[in-house]
């Protein structure tokens, strides 16, 4: 039994590490903001009316890798305008939230429990979720006190259920949403868009390998 839940953190660890040292060499080697000018580009002058499909569907991998998804929300209104923005980006926000959930609650549930005593206020939150999983989650939504997309994962480790999480998500997150809709309707240029997708911090993702390399190393020998 003992080898069994050894070989099983030590393939976690492992997925984790690949997973992350891709997303570290994506960021810092790839032309990413042309790639996603590009993409928006590619959208508005190739797909026509499927185009706020794709670009829903393409908050999916953004969010999972913790790229910025306000890229996706501003081109969603540069692109398509209100209302077809907002509901492009309002469903694709919560697709990307949801599949986040889902790896979190799965290969990533053992790292994201190691670090939420980091984080003891949100320690009372996941007690808070036992009685109200809706409301403490919407609530979170509604006035982002975390990061987008930490969020989607610390919330992942909690006992709300999946159909909770799903429209607390959606509904909590769309006045944000139409906010920056709104803001992409009144860029002049696409490269406006892009901007931003940069300041994913280079010591954030340095701390995060050393720490799960860390956790990854205790459990092994523990």
């Amino acid at each position: 039994m003992a080898m069994t839940m050894t070989w099983g953190s030590m393939f976690r660890v492992s997925l984790l590490l690949l997973l992350l040292a891709a997303i570290i060499t994506a960021c810092f080697t790839l032309p990413i903001e042309k790639i996603l000018k590009d993409f928006l580009l590619w959208i508005d002058q190739n797909l026509g009316r499927w185009g706020p499909l794709v670009l829903a569907i393409a908050y999916i991998p953004l969010t999972v890798l913790a790229v910025p998804a306000s890229v996706l929300t501003l081109g969603g209104g540069y692109l398509f305008g209100l209302p077809m923005g907002f509901i492009a980006d309002s469903i694709g926000a919560t697709l990307g939230a949801t599949a986040a959930f889902f790896l979190g609650r799965t290969i990533g549930r053992s790292y994201v429990l190691s670090k939420l005593g980091n984080y003891p206020k949100f320690q009372a939150v996941s007690i808070a979720i036992q009685m109200s999983g809706f409301k403490i989650a919407f609530l979170l939504r509604l006035a982002p006190l975390l990061p987008f997309n930490m969020l989607n994962y610390l919330l992942s480790v909690t006992p709300i259920s999946i159909s909770d999480y799903i429209w607390a998500s959606w509904l909590g997150m769309m006045p944000t949403t139409l906010v920056l809709v709104y803001a992409g309707t009144t860029l002049k240029d696409i490269s406006d868009v892009t901007n931003g997708w940069s300041k994913i911090s280079v010591s954030r993702w340095v701390i995060l390998i050393l720490s799960l390399v860390i956790s990854g190393e205790q459990r092994l020998h523990s």
